[in-house]
């Protein structure tokens, strides 16, 4: 372990909260298992609170942070305040590595997991909020996806943010009276409440028995209705299961884990049931996109085609869905987003347009799942933004990521946690103004493990009155 620290910087910092912006040197924090380098020119300096004898105060920075090899490495600044306030807070780096993710943790509970996209040069990122309390606090800058520099972190008082701008006109052509009032609905609880939601049925069951409350969202797949599933024994009821769950008077919202339409490996190390992944299938969508009469292109569409069928049956039921297709694009590891942006933006277009005007679906309300605004497909494709995130034991509010996703749309869509891995605790999530529409925690051991979610949390997280569950949203379409 190697601990660098500058004398006197308490002292320095004791006017954080004074509504000053402040610049930490990462060599000057406690250093766990990576070290301070000086190899890659353009690192800064420390920029200092002003003072009354000299306005423009600096102290030269020494260097850099490396290393991020192992789970445990990381940093940890010590940051003193006066009072208790809300900091955005923004991380420099260099990732010359490609895309990474680094994690940040605040007072040793509640972060955010943030993207560094890759870079040789030292750039900037919004890492979120911190709210810091009276007294010391420390912000740790944990590996995760690891093998990038860290130069500094910047606090700045954060404004109070005004009334959202959102829009909850549907942009799906001629949609029906039920996808606009769950888009209504969802507009009139935003930022007032978030819906609890759960996917998987038998998870969401779990969560009735042991919780003792139902989420108001029940998330489901439409993996399993496509031909290069079904061919080899795959069968699904999740679209029944959705009519019966809106019977109830809740929501659904469907993911489609879309098995590559051929091409898949189906071997022992990749087996078919993978095929979604990139690695389990040699399936290009580039190349499948490139004009609309080669084979594998016709392959896409009969699959739209065929999961157009199910959605159907929704809207016959008169189920509305938060429909969210093409997701996690961005992490690449699922094929449609292995090429980049631009084909996976042209295929979900592609979907929107079959869906909406081909088929004349008029129950979908469109939800986009990335945050780097070069994979966005535009807003007249999309109703709601959201995120996946995954952080074990962390029930913060995921600010950076919110705050990203605000961003991204410029605060008109609203903004979902679409799948998350441990639930947030409804008090940080007010404090940051995190306003998340609903959660839905994924299915198995992430709920009911007791390793990512404690019970005596769940059912504190579910009693309380801004998180909203089942028998609280009744009669929704009339609210």
């Amino acid at each position: 372990m190697f601990v660098a620290k500058v004398a006197g910087l308490a002292s320095l910092l004791a006017g954080l909260a004074a509504a000053q912006t402040t610049t930490l040197q990462a060599e000057s924090a406690t250093l766990s298992g990576v070290s301070v380098a000086t190899a890659v020119a353009g690192y800064t300096g420390m920029l200092l609170p002003p003072t009354k004898a000299n306005s423009t105060d600096k102290q030269t920075g020494t260097g850099y942070v490396e290393g991020f090899e192992e789970s445990t490495d990381k940093i940890t600044f010590t940051v003193p305040s006066t009072t208790q306030q809300l900091f955005d807070l923004k991380l420099v780096y260099n990732g010359p590595n490609g895309d990474k993710y680094t994690y940040v943790v605040l007072n040793s509970a509640g972060g955010s997991q943030v993207s560094l996209p890759a870079t040789t040069s030292w750039t900037t990122v919004s890492a979120g909020q911190v709210l810091l309390n009276a007294g010391n606090n420390t912000i740790e800058i944990q590996n995760n996806w690891g093998w990038y520099l860290i130069d500094s972190i910047i606090l700045s008082p954060s404004p109070k943010r005004g009334a959202h701008k959102i829009t909850t006109q549907p942009v799906s052509p001629n949609a029906n009276a039920d996808a606009r009032a769950l888009l209504k609905y969802l507009g009139s609880i935003y930022g007032k409440n978030i819906l609890s939601g759960q996917q998987d049925q038998t998870s969401l069951d779990w969560v009735t028995a042991n919780v003792g409350k139902t989420p108001a969202v029940l998330g489901l797949d439409l993996m399993d209705y496509t031909e290069s599933r079904i061919s080899r024994g795959a069968s699904s009821t999740d679209v029944d299961k959705a009519i019966a769950f809106n019977k109830k008077g809740g929501i659904v919202t469907f993911v489609w884990h879309w098995g590559a339409p051929t091409g898949l490996y189906d071997n022992a190390t990749q087996p078919w049931y993978s095929g979604f992944y990139t690695a389990a299938t040699d399936f290009n969508i580039e190349t499948a996109l490139k004009d609309t009469t080669n084979a594998n292109y016709t392959l896409l569409i009969k699959d739209i085609d065929t999961i157009a069928v199910q959605l159907k049956k929704l809207q016959d039921a008169g189920v509305p869905v938060l429909w969210r297709p093409l997701h996690e694009a961005e992490g690449k590891w699922f094929w449609w987003g292995a090429k980049g942006p631009e084909p996976a933006k042209k295929l979900y277009k592609i979907v929107f347009d079959r869906l909406t005007r081909i088929h004349k679906l008029q129950n979908l309300v469109w939800v986009w799942n990335s945050v780097d605004p070069a994979w966005y497909p535009g807003n007249s494709y999309v109703d709601i933004v959201s995120a996946d995130t995954y952080a074990q034991g962390d029930h913060g509010p995921i600010s950076a990521t919110y705050n990203n996703l605000l961003t991204l749309t410029g605060d008109t869509k609203i903004i979902a946690a679409a799948e998350i891995g441990s639930v947030m605790e409804p008090a940080l999530l007010k404090a940051y103004q995190a306003d998340w529409a609903w959660f839905v925690v994924w299915s198995g051991d992430y709920i009911s493990a007791g390793v990512w979610n404690s019970l005596d949390l769940l059912k504190r997280v579910y009693k309380d009155a801004y998180v909203l569950t089942l028998d609280e949203i009744q009669g929704w379409r009339k609210k």
